[in-house]
């Protein structure tokens, strides 16, 4: 495989998309840090903490946490490159679609198997409407083409309409 297949993202959507995932990240981490917070506390010295089960488990979650914030916000982008969403409308439709396919079965499995609480459930839910329908929108409106003017013929198309065998 060849990094030419790899769409093409601005950088700097790519560092807002994590910055903007990692803000919604961490509503749902802030127990865990809290209580690593606490352990650090009542720690009598820093190695002490660095060796706790705290510590550990909060560097873990926040380095997956990165790592696939980063990976998201370049998915994302690639994805309204890919489609050519302008609009916000679009950009919203494209984020539910991605919601639907990679977070509406673990919420029915919650809903339905497990039987969690509702409050639970719900936080969870907006949550990750907002990683992926809120950061849709918010790259469309922050901009991923590394070049804008690429697709502004409207003879051209979308780059999906086109044929990647045919040279144009």
């Amino acid at each position: 495989m060849s990094l030419h297949y790899l769409p093409p993202v601005k950088p700097s959507a790519i560092a807002l998309g994590l910055v903007f995932n990692q803000t919604t990240e961490l509503a749902i981490l802030s127990p865990l840090f809290g209580q690593t917070w606490q352990k650090a506390k009542q720690s009598n010295t820093k190695e002490e903490f660095l060796r706790s089960k705290e510590a550990t488990s909060a560097a873990v979650a926040w380095g997956t946490s990165f790592l696939g914030s980063g990976l998201q916000s370049y998915g994302v982008a690639a994805l309204i490159n890919a489609t050519g969403t302008l609009s916000y409308k679009g950009a919203a439709y494209l984020g539910a679609l991605i919601f639907a396919a990679s977070n509406a079965p673990t919420f029915f499995n919650e809903i339905l198997i497990e039987k969690r609480p509702l409050e639970t459930i719900t936080a969870s839910v907006v949550a990750k409407l907002l990683e992926t329908v809120g950061l849709s929108m918010f790259l469309t409106w922050w901009g991923t083409r590394t070049n804008p003017f690429e697709y502004a013929n409207p003879n051209r198309g979308t780059p999906l309409s086109r044929n990647a065998f045919r040279g144009e």
